[in-house]
């Protein structure tokens, strides 16, 4: 259960310029189309959490567990997703370019469609339930393919 309303969440991100929630959950709770730029959301708990359309360009999500999070269409342009847990998640149509993904963890995310331009994805985990970019399912897709 999220530590914050959608209400509290809005009121927080337009008082601050750089907003902080880093390790607050957020877990199963609607910011859909929400500006997060620039914030910091490290070891953040988004288990569950609609970020469809959100714009979390430039943000450190460094250690999220956004396990089944729908990210369908957010904007991540240069965010810091090191070691990220983005198991089961939905980001379909998502903006990655330049996405720093070390170490994250993609196992049966679907990302068709999303753009990974300039994305860095050593030591990037996946399974055969990863949906690449182009469609293609698990070890018939290379992370490096895509970037």
């Amino acid at each position: 259960m999220a530590e914050l309303t959608r209400k509290e969440i809005i009121m927080v991100l337009n008082g601050s310029g750089k907003p902080r929630l880093a390790g607050v959950d957020l877990s199963q709770e609607n910011c859909t189309r929400l500006d997060f730029e620039n914030g910091n959301l490290r070891g953040a708990n988004l288990r569950g959490t609609v970020l469809r359309e959100a714009i979390l360009r430039s943000t450190n999500m460094t250690g999220v567990t956004a396990v089944g999070a729908n990210l369908q269409f957010a904007d991540l342009n240069t965010a810091i997703c090191v070691a990220a847990d983005f198991t089961v998640a939905a980001l379909q149509g998502s903006r990655l370019t330049g996405v720093d993904l070390t170490n994250a963890n993609v196992s049966g995310a679907n990302l068709q469609g999303a753009n990974m331009t300039g994305a860095k994805v050593q030591g990037l985990r996946f399974d055969a339930g990863t949906t690449w970019p182009d469609g293609k399912q698990g070890t018939a897709g290379n992370p490096n393919d895509y970037t």
